[in-house]
């Protein structure tokens, strides 16, 4: 049976309420972008209060764009802190994409007021200045860490669409970077610009 809102805000906000009831000051944080052939990878970061919650919030991969774009302003209006941190497709290049992750991350988290940092996935060994944590499926998981990823996402987006205007013949706009089809040919037919990842195009061009 489908959970209503209410169930599934219960449901992403039990780890986080067990950390409130601490009184533990925490932030979450997770990434966007890591897959794509172009563009930088974002990471977003923010500390959530105990209320008001905001319903709706949830991994952002399940949510559609409009739904991603509302929530990201009701976050910012919300959070005790938020940031979205980058590494540019260069820094990809010289770091691999985990590095990069690691970087945006750290970005991101620079002055986040907080003694906890509750990370997405598997990665570790951040530059910030307090207790990491990583949690698997975070984003499904995590009231905090779901809102960082909406943060991410949404920044990113937004940066592909103004990359687009800057080079309309790949798509940017439409595909965000991500190796479709489209984005493919373009790249075979114009090579690639200066947002491209050289570590992962090479089997393309």
């Amino acid at each position: 049976m489908r959970k209503t809102a209410a169930e599934r805000l219960s449901e992403i906000t039990e780890m986080d309420r067990g950390l409130w009831a601490q009184g533990t000051v925490f932030a979450g944080i997770d990434e966007a972008g890591r897959g794509p052939l172009a563009g930088p990878v974002s990471a977003g970061c923010c500390i959530m209060p105990a209320e008001p919650l905001i319903p709706g919030i949830d991994d952002s991969k399940k949510l559609s764009e409009k739904k991603r774009e509302a929530l990201y302003e009701q976050i910012l209006e919300t959070a005790v802190y938020a940031r979205v941190g980058y590494a540019s497709a260069r820094e990809i290049d010289e770091l691999n994409i985990l590095g990069a992750t690691r970087l945006a991350m750290s970005r991101a988290a620079v002055d986040a007021p907080c003694g906890l940092f509750l990370v997405d996935g598997t990665v570790d060994g951040l530059d910030v200045h307090c207790e990491q944590r990583a949690i698997v499926h975070g984003d499904a998981l995590c009231y905090s860490i779901a809102a960082a990823a909406i943060l991410a996402k949404v920044s990113r987006d937004r940066l592909m669409r103004e990359l687009d205007e800057k080079y309309p013949q790949y798509g940017f706009a439409k595909h965000k970077g991500y190796g479709t089809a489209e984005h493919i040919a373009a790249l075979q037919q114009y090579g690639p610009c200066p947002e491209h990842r050289a570590l992962f195009i090479r089997k393309f061009v």
